[in-house]
């Protein structure tokens, strides 16, 4: 009497077909690539061009510049008042371009210090991205995102200065408006850069947008700007 080959068995379904059952069938053992041990996918990092980079350290250095001499002359215009003396500062040019009347108001110290001090910081900080990126850095998306974040708070603050500046106080500073121009020049390409990468959710032909025209929402914000400065001062800018 012949023996059953040893292999794979054939059972009967009882309707006269039969099935065939294997061990790895019925193995309810977890795939190795599913164990719960395996670490997780590292986040994506991005780096940036070098036009992006030089931008960024080109927009950083100016706000740098732009807030290092209003320090100065702060400080200056402090020392003659506590010896008795006035200090004009060099970009108090007429009534209206005069960086002195912005200094000594209550809006250039929102925080308990003078504005330019946390414009050092954070001028500093873009500056340093930038050259991070020219040496090929590379960032995760919530560095991007808090990039971004940063870039929002100050543009946010330049229009609310702005606003003061001209309906306020009635006076505006040259090296301010060097700060607002750098603030809204990299808000736009920091967040054009987010939205390119998908790091921003936004439709299909808004990043089309931005992958061709990002250079006309900064040119269209700063034209706004000029056009109120423009008006607020028509009198005296045609006298």
């Amino acid at each position: 009497m012949a023996l059953p080959e040893a292999g794979p068995h054939f059972l009967s379904d009882g309707i006269g077909v039969m099935s065939k059952t294997t061990v790895r069938d019925v193995d309810m053992e977890p795939e190795p690539s599913a164990s719960p041990e395996q670490p997780a996918p590292a986040p994506r990092a991005e780096g940036a061009s070098r036009a992006f980079a030089l931008l960024l350290v080109i927009t950083g250095a100016a706000g740098v510049l732009a807030a290092w001499v209003i320090t100065l002359d702060k400080f200056k215009l402090l020392e003659a008042k506590v010896r008795g003396e006035t200090f004009v500062p060099g970009c108090s040019l007429n009534p209206v371009v005069s960086c002195g009347s912005v200094m000594e108001s209550d809006q250039a110290s929102v925080f308990g210090f003078p504005n330019p001090v946390l414009g050092l910081v954070t001028y500093g900080i873009v500056v340093c991205v930038g050259m991070s990126l020219l040496a090929r850095a590379r960032f995760p998306r919530w560095y991007w995102l808090t990039f971004n974040a940063g870039t929002l708070f100050g543009v946010v603050f330049c229009a609310w200065l702005m606003f003061q500046s001209l309906y306020r106080i009635n006076a505006l500073c040259l090296w301010c408006s060097l700060a607002w121009v750098a603030t809204i020049i990299m808000f736009w390409y920091v967040t054009s850069f987010n939205i390119r990468k998908g790091y921003l959710p936004a439709p299909g032909w808004l990043r089309s947008f931005f992958g061709e025209f990002t250079w006309v929402l900064p040119v269209l914000h700063i034209g706004v700007i000029g056009m109120l400065v423009l008006t607020r001062w028509w009198d005296f800018w045609t006298s």
